[in-house]
């Protein structure tokens, strides 16, 4: 009954609200203010279909008039007051994506339930009490359902992360130019149904190397925002390597200050701050992606043993190194200062870190007897417990003796030996959870064909078709992996030959979007000519947003 005798108030507050947003941002300047380039030309108007989204969602159910935003068109926020502010910020988001290209206000209030124009209603079931409803708590922590018709769109979901991607679906529902910083002409139409959405794995991951060329704070956070439109979830940033130690460590200053001043040819390198890396992290979280950092050892660690000569076995530290080889590199397993210097960087990246879990690396470590590895990792594992977190290491921890609840990520061939694939598999009957990143598959650093510039070939030519043509069920079957050890997928990003967002974008986009396919759509909606066919639409919308995305052969891009 309260609400009943609210109403007419909140219609008032919100009618002004709307009128006050239409004189200052929708309404046309005088002619002394206006631009010298004057807005777009009206075009015709166009509905994109409802299924034209990547990923693809779970199911779609077209039908009924379209909803299209117009100055009138209000933000509300249904949720519970322990997570109304979750669900504010979601519209938030929503808000300051859409006004720039549309020029309306589009305030954000409690939702009226009704309102001139209809409006775009962000729900957050409670999970408790008349306003929960089986269907919402099957959503999950992640999925969504979004319904839209001529009275407005309503985006419902169980958790903020779902209402997040729910958010995501609806940029893609609308013309490409939404997503421009400039003011468009529209219309902005979404079209008539109901998309029901959740997704198939829990791990949906990119990694960013920051080591052997260093990004800055600024191109790490458009990384993340790119990343989000395609309902990643996790963002692995590779922070330590032969060429640079990126995090800075109170009790090893030197890490970051001489370590981490350089990179592959030698350019200045660079290091986050405590300030910046919680920065990131938060950011990170505001577009609900968990960071998951790592910090590479016994291997991969020349920046530290030259930063500390007691880190080597000899006592003495070699020069920093600004070349691509691998595998040279080992901290001294036998010195028990080995083991402080763990616990210490372990320690406080630990506490940096509100996320689950912290990579320890432990690849291509060819300069560290078997023994010493298996010691080494042993020790390692149980210093990432003793803080809290999980571990989580490269396949090759499977041959030594991974934790209980620990993670590999898989980054073989599929000319992997059988014997490593073996392994993998025994320690995945035994309870160790995989995350799937095949080199030859997802190494978003490998050449497109011969042509590609960027880029490296050792693992072959990746294009699209073969980046998103495997199913992660069945990759490692054959060897005996359970298909439910997998905990998802996750698209690596190594930096030997790219150092500026161009250089990242070109190397992750399109193929990115194929592989958080893989990860958030179901099987039976695995299709290559239907996913080239959407992500042909998504080349107007990564212009907008000025991603400078390979324009693949194989894809018959469109124009909007």
């Amino acid at each position: 009954m309260r609400q009943h005798r609210t109403l007419p108030r909140l219609f008032g507050s919100l009618l002004l609200v709307v009128a006050a947003g239409i004189s200052s941002v929708a309404a046309a300047p005088a002619p002394s203010e206006r631009s010298a380039t004057p807005p777009p030309a009206p075009r015709a108007p166009t509905i994109r279909p409802l299924g034209d989204v990547v990923p693809v969602p779970a199911s779609v159910r077209p039908g009924g008039s379209p909803y299209t935003i117009t100055p009138f068109t209000w933000i509300g926020v249904v949720a519970s007051p322990g997570q109304a502010r979750a669900a504010r910020s979601v519209g938030t988001y929503l808000a300051g994506v859409l006004r720039p290209s549309t020029g309306y206000a589009l305030p954000v209030v409690p939702d009226p339930g009704i309102g001139p124009g209809g409006g775009i209603r962000l729900r957050l079931a409670t999970g408790s009490g008349p306003d929960s409803r089986s269907a919402d708590r099957d959503l999950g922590e992640e999925g969504y359902r979004l319904e839209s018709g001529r009275g407005g769109v309503t985006i419902t979901a169980y958790r903020p992360a779902g209402l997040f991607h729910g958010v995501q679906t609806l940029r893609q529902l609308l013309p490409a130019a939404v997503e421009k910083s400039s003011r468009q002409s529209g219309p902005w139409k979404v079209a008539g149904g109901t998309i029901t959405d959740t997704p198939r794995y829990a791990y949906r991951g990119a990694m960013l190397d920051v080591s052997r060329h260093f990004f800055t704070v600024a191109q790490v956070k458009r990384y993340i925002d790119q990343l989000a439109l395609y309902k990643v979830n996790t963002l692995h940033l590779h922070l330590s390597d032969d060429q640079g130690w990126r995090i800075a460590i109170d009790s090893w200053p030197r890490l970051a200050t001489y370590g981490g001043s350089t990179q592959v040819g030698g350019g200045p390198g660079g290091y986050y701050t405590k300030a910046q890396y919680r920065e990131l992290v938060s950011y990170a979280a505001s577009r609900h992606l968990e960071v998951v950092p790592e910090v590479d050892m016994p291997g991969h660690t020349n920046a530290a043993l030259a930063s500390y000569a007691q880190l080597n076995c000899d006592g003495v530290a070699p020069p920093l190194y600004t070349g691509i080889q691998v595998g040279f590199s080992s901290l001294c397993v036998p010195k028990e200062v080995t083991y402080d210097f763990v616990d210490d960087v372990v320690r406080e990246l630990a506490a940096l870190t509100p996320g689950r879990y912290l990579h320890i690396g432990g690849d291509e470590t060819h300069a560290t007897s078997h023994a010493d590895y298996v010691t080494f990792m042993e020790r390692a594992q149980a210093v990432v417990a003793k803080y809290g977190k999980t571990v989580m290491g490269w396949h090759e921890l499977t041959g030594a003796h991974p934790v209980e609840g620990a993670v590999a990520q898989y980054w073989g061939r599929d000319r992997t030996s059988a014997s490593v694939r073996e392994q993998v598999a025994a320690a995945a009957k035994a309870g160790t959870r995989l995350v799937l990143s095949p080199a030859d598959r997802v190494y978003l650093d490998m050449k497109y064909d011969p042509s590609t510039v960027l880029g490296q070939t050792w693992a072959g030519y990746i294009e699209v078709d073969r980046a998103y043509d495997w199913d992660p069920a069945t990759y490692l079957a054959a060897s005996g992996v359970p298909s439910d050890a997998i905990l998802g997928v996750e698209a690596p990003v190594w930096t030997e030959t790219l150092s500026t967002s161009d250089h990242l974008e070109t190397m992750t986009f399109p193929r990115l979007q194929g592989v958080a396919e893989l990860g958030w759509s179901p099987a039976s909606t695995h299709d290559w000519s239907a996913f080239k066919a959407r992500l042909a639409s998504q080349g107007p919308r990564m212009e907008a947003l000025g991603i400078d995305y390979y324009r693949s052969p194989q894809v018959p891009w469109s124009a909007e």
